[in-house]
């Protein structure tokens, strides 16, 4: 099976199926003299494990990280970085009745026809468990993204279902099981899920991801462009089925006298094009939005086939999240991170010594009163779209 690496200087190529003994990667070309430990990968993986709320699979994985190479005394040594993910709570038996028969809406038709052997257990490769060693390697590269250029990766559910969650700040993300930046919204969006998860179905989610102090200039034209490879890597992520950058699908119904980002000596006056223009970065806040499909795994009849190509009835029962995208957060800000870092390193090989005159400007002039802190420093804060 061919695939399974990502990236160009900062490679990862992960490994392991859902109910196989454990899950992992191997990082390649990370700078040495990073400082890293385990601790630092372990606060990543902890936001995206399973069990973590009653709206979630009931899956019981510590998710704990071990590293097996690339690591001495603390730092990196620029040599491949192993990580491994044990499974501790696999039920395979779950899965009995999918040996010969196929999920409408999963990979499990797909993968038979392609490969002619399949790993019914949860998936196997097209399962989201697999998401956990990309969150893994996406903690080196957002530390060092940070430590270096100070950029910060933050995302928070921006619709679940047919509810539409407004930004209010991004202090709440991290205090409830739904990463809403919006706290009013969380008691409706429980009585939602207890309701669905009850009557045995699933739904979708947006989420939308902020990278903040990305500098200008990272992203490259016509095939390197940084917004067509954070487009691909969201689309690795399972069940996404949409991405926008920015304005994305909006930008249709806007005239161009109001989509074009217009540029003061004070900074950008909007932030349209999601910090990206011509497949490179303008400084600006870089603003990605994905889509993601109903969870496939559910516990309502609904017509298939079986190997021969008979008619039959599919229900799946076993644990499964009603609502993938409640945990995908810290996985769409992974590939985010994966992508930048490829990026930033890809810049710096070419480029560093690049210079210009021309006063380098970012900072939207559309903020609010509010402030924030980011990265150790406080800043104005406002929509991060806008910022």
């Amino acid at each position: 099976m061919a695939g399974n690496t990502f990236g160009r200087i900062f490679r990862v190529t992960s490994f392991g199926e859902s109910h196989g003994p454990a899950i992992g990667c191997v990082v390649d070309g990370c700078p040495p003299g990073l400082s890293l430990s385990t601790e630092d990968i372990q606060k990543d993986l902890d936001r995206r494990k399973p069990g973590t709320s009653r709206h979630v699979t009931q899956r019981q994985e510590s998710d704990t990280v071990e590293i097996l190479s690339g690591v001495f005394e603390g730092q990196t040594t620029g040599t491949p970085i192993a990580l491994l993910i044990r499974n501790e709570d696999q039920r395979s038996r779950d899965y009995g009745n999918l040996i010969d028969t196929f999920r409408p809406g999963h990979a499990d038709y797909t993968y038979w026809q392609k490969y002619g052997i399949r790993d019914h257990r949860g998936g196997g490769r097209a399962s989201a468990r697999e998401t956990a060693v990309r969150v893994a390697a996406a903690a080196i590269a957002r530390k060092w993204l940070n430590e270096k250029y100070g950029v910060v990766i933050r995302g928070y559910l921006s619709q679940l279902g047919p509810h539409e969650l407004p930004f209010t700040s991004w202090d709440s993300v991290g205090k409830n099981p739904f990463f809403s930046a919006d706290p009013d919204v969380v008691p409706k969006l429980e009585q939602f899920m207890d309701e669905l998860r009850k009557a045995g179905d699933s739904v979708g989610a947006r989420i939308t991801t902020v990278a903040e102090q990305v500098p200008v200039g990272w992203g490259a034209p016509v095939y390197g462009k940084l917004d067509a490879d954070l487009a691909a890597a969201m689309m690795s992520i399972n069940a996404i089925k949409a991405v926008e950058i920015g304005a994305g699908f909006t930008s249709v119904s806007q005239r161009g006298s109001e989509h074009g980002d217009e540029l003061t000596p004070e900074g950008f006056v909007t932030n349209h094009a999601g910090g990206i223009l011509g497949g490179i970065s303008t400084g600006q806040n870089i603003v990605v939005t994905i889509g993601i499909k109903p969870t496939s795994s559910i516990r309502i009849p609904r017509r298939s086939i079986d190997k021969q190509g008979n008619p039959v009835m599919v229900e799946t029962n076993g644990r499964h999240d009603p609502c993938v995208g409640i945990r995908a957060t810290p996985i769409a800000e992974a590939m985010m991170a994966l992508v930048l870092m490829d990026h930033a390193l890809l810049h710096r090989a070419q480029n560093m010594d690049v210079t210009t005159k021309t006063l380098k400007i970012a900072a939207s002039m559309k903020k609010s009163a509010k402030s924030s802190k980011v990265a150790g420093s406080t800043k104005v804060n406002s929509d991060p779209a806008e910022a």
